[in-house]
């Protein structure tokens, strides 16, 4: 397919990812019911690793790892087991919607780390619109902190987790598949998880407890593993084959897909509050989209200039 073609398959996964994605969190909501958060945070990645590997033998990748993307795999897993165990410990007691709209504050961080730390060149505009989309989510936590009290924070810490986990994504993606990262992440995530629920066995730590789901709930934890594989890979050739520039503003769509899935299983539907935090939320969130496209735009722009000028100077001054 040229590049034209690759476009529109790329929107259709995109969709398909902002569909599946919140199945993640329907089913971790349904298995945490009676499942500890850890154990249904281990079983995505081990559920996840076990679909990977007949599709890398099929495919023939490489599995062999350098030590830069060992390590870099290791934090990717790191960070993703505090994500996802952050997230499900949220969801077990809050809407799947709400707890969804905080850690949609995942792009704010992105670009405050990008200026903090990464010095990276960011605007005052975005730096504005950043702001205004944590304003909407305090529009969402209020709420919810005044009925579940501190779990009310744990999508913040979901939202951080996960700016970590796309900056690693981001390093490693030059070095490896993304099949392969997938399989690897869930490989070493699972092998960080299980020493983690020993400790928590040990301690008596009620959520890191090491339990075997029983009836049911063998079939909810299964349903997160499936449901994170699907999801993510769709992301991933989305990615690969249509510019995040035109996917980017899509994502959105995930919480209109997560509230309707809350609804229908679980009865939940967003306050008037949460709806208004939604929307500064989205608001900020396309502002900032915006903002990146035009100043990529300028500086594609830039560049073809100071290319042509090189390109002139060269034919008036030849060897």
């Amino acid at each position: 397919m040229n590049t034209a073609d690759r476009i529109l398959p790329g929107v259709a996964l995109m969709i398909a990812f902002c569909v599946t994605a919140p199945l993640i969190d329907v089913a971790s909501k349904l298995a945490a019911q009676e499942v500890p958060v850890g154990v249904v945070t281990l079983a995505r990645y081990v559920v996840q690793a076990a679909l990977m590997a007949p599709i890398i033998t099929f495919m023939r990748l490489d599995w062999r790892m350098s030590r830069r993307a060992f390590w870099l795999t290791t934090a990717r897993a790191a960070v993703s087991i505090g994500a996802t165990y952050t997230f499900v410990a949220a969801v077990k007691v809050m809407p799947v919607a709400d707890a969804l709209a905080i850690a949609f504050v995942e792009p704010f961080i992105i670009l405050l780390i990008g200026k903090l730390v990464l010095a990276e060149q960011v605007g005052p505009r975005r730096i504005a619109a950043s702001a205004v989309g944590f304003v909407g989510a305090l529009f969402v936590i209020q709420p919810s902190f005044a009925m579940f009290g501190a779990v009310a924070l744990y999508p913040l810490g979901t939202a951080v987790f996960f700016a970590a986990y796309m900056l690693i994504t981001r390093a490693l993606s030059r070095d490896m598949h993304p099949v392969t990262m997938q399989m690897h992440t869930a490989l070493v995530a699972t092998a960080l998880c299980l020493p983690l629920l020993a400790l928590g066995t040990a301690v008596g730590e009620e959520t890191l407890a090491f339990t075997l789901p029983e009836g049911i709930f063998w079939l909810w934890v299964f349903c997160v593993g499936l449901a994170a594989t699907v999801s993510h890979m769709a992301m991933t050739y989305a990615l690969k084959w249509a510019p995040s520039s035109t996917l980017a503003p899509l994502h959105y769509l995930e919480i209109v897909t997560a509230t309707l899935f809350g609804y229908l299983v679980f009865g939940d539907f967003p306050n008037w509050l949460t709806w208004i935090g939604i929307s500064i939320i989205i608001g900020s969130g396309l502002y900032i989209i915006h903002r990146e496209q035009l100043v990529a735009r300028q500086a594609r722009q830039v560049l073809r200039a100071n290319t042509l000028a090189a390109t002139a100077q060269a034919s008036a001054h030849p060897d």
